[in-house]
C-alpha cells in the first residue's frame, strides 16, 4: 500500500510575525515587513533594504547558553520546530525515535556568526596571519550548515535520518520533499522538516550588490518588493525558518491527530545553464510542476492556486510565469497566483518551508494571499497575481514553486484531505 504523507503541525518565525497565526495575520491583510536595515550598518551598499525578523532569543524560550552556542538562523530553526511539534499534538517522548527524523534546508548556513568572527580574528580584515583568540567557543559550529538538522534533532530526540539540505533557494522544499519521500519509503514515520536562514549581513548583501540582483529603491522599502510587477527591480533580502511536522497519514490518524493537509507530491529538476541565469521557455520549471503533479496522482486542471517563487527579479517572474502556463495551459489564466515575498523578502534558503506554511494556512482557511505592491502589469507577465488584497477561494489542491541559484527548479503539491472541515488556523 503507499505511504502518504500528512502535515500535522506548523511553526513560522517571519518578518512581521513569529508564530502561525500572527504569520497568517500579516499575509492576509496583505501589509510588508520591509524596511531599512538595522542588524547592520549598511551605508555604501547599492540595497540597504531587507525583511527582518523582530526576534530576542529569551522571549522564545532559548536560554543564554543555547543562545552562545547557535547562531541566529538556528535560533530562528528551534522556535519553529517547537512550534510546530506543539501544534502537531505529538508527544515526540513517547514516539519511536529511531523512526522519527529531521530534514532541514539552509542555504547560507552560518553566514552570520562566520563573517562576526572573522571581523573579530582578522581585526576587521586588517591582518592576514589571523589571531584566533577573540574567536567565540562555538565558532567551528557555523562552520558546517550540518549542525542545523543536529542541533533541532537534539532538542526534539530524534535518532532516525537526520540531513541538511543545501540547494541554494529550494532549500526549503527540497528538504520537505526528501522528507516526504522517506516517510512515503518507510524510513521513518515521522520528520520535523523546514528550513532557516539568516543571511542579513554585510557579506550578502554585497554578494547580492555585485549582481544586481536586490532591489535599490531604498526610499520605499514597504514597497520595494514588486514581484510580477513591471517595475519591479530586484528582490528584497530577508530571513526566517518554517517548520512541518510531517506524519505517515496512518500513524497520524492512529493517534487521532489532526490532518492540516497531505503532502501528495514533489519534484526538483536542474537546468545545468547557469549559476544565476534562467532559461526563458520555463522548461526545468515546467518538468518540476509536471512529475510534482504525476506524483500526486493529479491533473493541472485541479491546481486551484499557485504560490510563486516569485522573487521580482525580472528573469525570474518571466520564467515562471511561462513555466505556469506550460504545464496548466488554460487552466493557468483561471488560476489565481501569489507572491508573500512582497511581504516577507526572499529569505534564501528558508522561503520555500515558509512558503509551504503559507500554503497549508491559505488551505486551511480557504484563502489566497495577495501579491502586495502590485500595480504595473507587465505584458511579459499576463496571469492572476492577486493583486494587493486576500482574496476568498475554494482550495482544494495548492503547487508551491521555487527556483535556486545553480539553476534547480523544485515543485511541491500539498492537498486537503477530502474529510477534512474548513478550520481556521489555531493557536498554538
Amino acid at each position: 500500500m503507499t505511504r502518504r504523507v500528512a502535515v500535522t503541525g506548523i511553526g513560522v518565525v517571519a518578518p512581521g510575525g513569529i508564530g502561525a497565526p500572527a504569520f497568517w495575520d500579516l499575509l492576509s491583510h496583505g501589509r510588508t515587513a520591509t524596511r531599512g536595515i538595522t542588524l547592520f550598518d549598511p551605508t555604501g551598499f547599492r540595497s540597504r533594504i531587507a525583511a527582518e525578523v523582530d526576534f530576542e532569543a529569551a522571549d522564545h524560550g532559548i536560554d543564554e547558553e543555547t543562545a552562545a552556542r547557535c547562531d541566529r538562523y538556528i535560533q530562528f530553526a528551534l522556535v519553529a520546530a517547537r512550534e510546530a511539534v506543539r501544534h502537531s499534538g505529538l508527544d515526540l517522548a513517547a514516539a519511536d525515535a529511531w523512526r522519527t527524523g529531521v530534514s532541514l534546508g539552509t542555504a547560507v548556513g552560518g553566514t552570520t556568526r562566520l563573517e562576526h568572527d572573522y571581523t573579530a580574528v582578522s581585526g576587521k580584515g586588517a591582518w592576514w596571519d589571523v589571531d584566533h583568540h577573540p574567536a567565540g567557543p562555538y565558532l567551528h559550529r557555523a562552520f558546517t550548515p550540518a549542525t542545523l538538522a543536529a542541533s533541532v534533532a537534539e532538542d526534539v530526540g530524534a535518532h532516525g535520518p537526520v540531513q541538511t539540505v543545501s540547494t541554494g533557494c529550494t532549500s526549503g522544499l527540497d528538504a520537505i520533499g526528501y522528507a516526504c519521500h522517506a516517510i512515503e519509503e518507510g524510513l521513518m514515520d515521522v520528520c520535523v522538516a523546514g528550513a532557516s536562514d539568516s543571511p542579513i549581513s554585510p557579506i550578502t548583501v554585497a554578494c547580492f550588490d555585485a549582481i544586481k540582483a536586490t532591489s535599490a529603491n531604498n526610499e520605499d522599502p514597504a514597497h520595494a518588493s514588486r514581484p510580477f510587477d513591471a517595475r519591479r527591480d530586484g528582490f528584497v533580502l530577508g530571513e526566517g525558518a518554517a517548520v512541518l511536522v510531517l506524519e505517515e497519514l496512518e500513524h497520524a490518524r492512529a493517534r487521532g491527530a489532526t490532518v492540516l493537509c497531505e503532502i501528495g507530491g514533489y519534484a526538483t529538476f536542474g537546468n545545468a545553464h547557469h549559476m544565476t541565469g534562467l532559461t526563458t521557455e520555463g522548461l526545468e520549471m515546467a518538468r518540476a510542476i509536471s512529475v510534482a503533479l504525476d506524483h500526486a496522482r493529479l491533473d493541472p486542471t485541479e491546481v486551484d492556486y499557485v504560490n510563486a517563487h516569485g522573487s521580482g527579479t525580472k528573469q525570474n517572474d518571466r520564467h515562471e510565469t511561462a513555466a505556469v502556463k506550460r504545464v496548466l495551459r488554460e487552466h493557468a489564466y483561471r488560476t489565481p497566483m501569489s507572491s508573500i515575498k512582497s511581504m516577507v523578502g526572499h529569505s534564501l534558503g528558508a522561503i520555500g518551508a515558509i512558503e509551504l506554511v503559507a500554503c497549508v494556512l491559505a488551505l486551511l482557511n480557504q484563502v489566497v494571499p495577495p501579491t502586495a505592491n502590485y500595480e504595473n502589469p507587465d505584458a511579459e507577465c499576463d496571469l492572476d497575481y492577486v493583486p494587493r488584497t486576500a482574496r476568498e477561494r475554494k482550495l482544494r489542491t495548492v503547487l508551491s514553486v521555487g527556483s535556486g541559484f545553480g539553476g534547480f527548479q523544485s515543485a511541491v503539491v500539498m492537498s486537503r484531505p477530502p474529510e477534512t472541515a474548513r478550520t481556521k488556523v489555531r493557536t498554538v
